[in-house]
């Protein structure tokens, strides 16, 4: 009997996965426990384990695709079985619904000739596609089939409409008759464009300047947390800056003891940067919260995170009970992560914003001296590290000399802390820095 092989759910806040890499196509044999497939979720990759031996009768997507959670991917039988009746095409949404629809009208006419590259532009255009292009005044010829064998369908159209302003009937009327569309935001009402402002697209060397790239689907979501940060809270920075001599001072003893074969574990700046943070949320348990709207919920423990870039983006895993490490165990859980996070085998539920209670952005290393981090909410607040600089100070008696010190910026929600809190808390981070004991 035929298996129908799903797109799995990856934690709770999964809609849909990117497929990265099909590694059975239509018509090969697999075994048991062989990879079908590997997708990427906004947080990690994955890899898809065929359940039975068998033979690939379907696969209903391609590389690159964005697929939603739960929906068909595959068909595992044994070669001219009739599997139509194990097809589940109740999907959930309208995107889904959509995607449905369109699934079936590609099946329905694979068998029909396509020459077209999948990376050039292509007039094999499905009916729903075709349709929505000629009401919208859309030229197929100028874009590029994201469907099978390079297909333009109805997705691609959306696309073009959202990266293309509104028209008025006028414009619309002579972009479809003339072939032409406008560039840029039209001079009408909220950005519309007008007959005026449609430009012809004949010249393909000076008509179109610039390429529309789809942004990812981490990026997607990075972007509306960063929206929904800054238009739900209200966010305030402030800047400090605290004396790194001791910090300096703990990393030649650490680069000795590592010379020395007496200490395995590298200790950076950050992870001692880190190990202060922990020190005054402690003391400034207010900090260590989240703001829920008319609720303050203060936690016993620090879940620290760290924001970590990697090649797909941005990302903020969390080490639970960080004030339960010494230094070298949160130089290790840091390290530990931050790997996990490259190579895309984190753990979702670490990713989640609500796994921590404070986070800590370095941008120390690029030679940052003061930026404005975003608070990862619910959270209410967020330390960004910036780089050490020379800066003159009193040493007393009238004798100023210049030292070393590192910029700290804490953005915090005036809805939860007031100025005065905010301030005395990162100035007893700047006070941990510079007392700063550590043992290894």
């Amino acid at each position: 009997m035929a298996t129908v092989i799903i797109l799995p759910k990856q934690g709770q806040s999964v809609e849909s996965c990117i497929i990265t890499e099909i590694k059975k196509k239509k018509g090969d044999s697999v075994k048991k426990g062989d990879v079908l497939f590997s997708y990427e979720t906004d947080k990690a990759s994955f890899e898809e384990e065929s359940p039975v031996d068998g033979v690939i009768l379907e696969c209903f997507h391609q590389e690159g695709d964005e697929v939603p959670v739960l929906l068909n991917m595959m068909v595992i039988g044994q070669p001219g079985e009739d599997y139509s009746a194990l097809l589940c095409e109740e999907v959930s949404g309208k995107e889904q619904e959509v995607r449905g629809k369109e699934q079936v009208t590609v099946k329905a006419e694979l068998s029909q000739p396509i020459n077209q590259s999948a990376n050039q532009p292509s007039s094999f255009v499905s009916p729903r596609a075709k349709n929505l292009a000629e009401k919208e005044a859309i030229e197929v010829s100028q874009l590029t089939g994201t469907g099978p064998k390079g297909r333009v369908i109805e997705k691609d159209i959306l696309t073009a409409l959202e990266n293309r302003p509104k028209m008025t009937p006028l414009a619309k009327q002579i972009a479809a008759q003339e072939g032409i569309q406008p560039l840029g935001t039209g001079s009408g009402l909220a950005g519309t464009a007008k007959s005026t402002d449609l430009q012809s697209m004949s010249n393909t060397v000076y008509g179109v300047d610039y390429e529309d790239k789809k942004i990812s689907n981490m990026r997607k979501l990075i972007a509306k947390a960063m929206h929904s940060s800054l238009q739900n809270s209200a966010q305030l920075t402030h800047h400090l800056g605290a004396d790194a001599r001791r910090m300096m001072e703990l990393r030649k003893k650490i680069k000795k003891a590592i010379d020395a074969g007496t200490l395995t574990t590298n200790i950076t700046i950050n992870d001692m940067v880190c190990f202060a943070v922990i020190k005054a949320l402690k003391k400034f348990p207010n900090v260590n919260s989240h703001f829920l709207d008319d609720t303050m919920r203060l936690f016993n423990k620090v879940h620290l995170a760290l924001a970590v870039d990697t090649e797909r983006g941005l990302m903020v895993p969390v080490v639970r009970n960080a004030d339960d490490l010494s230094i070298i165990g949160l130089a290790n859980q840091f390290k530990e992560i931050a790997n996990g996070c490259r190579k895309g085998g984190i753990a979702p539920e670490l990713l989640a914003a609500e796994a921590g209670t404070f986070t800590v952005s370095n941008l120390g290393n690029y030679g940052v001296e003061m930026f404005t981090p975003v608070i990862n909410l619910p959270q209410t607040a967020i330390l960004g590290v910036n780089t050490i600089i020379p800066r003159p100070k009193d040493l007393g008696d009238g004798v100023y000399a210049f030292v070393p010190y590192i910029g700290l910026s804490l953005t915090y929600d005036h809805r939860a802390l007031d100025g005065g809190e905010a301030t005395r808390f990162l100035k007893q981070i700047a006070i941990e820095i510079e007392t700063l004991e550590i043992e290894f």
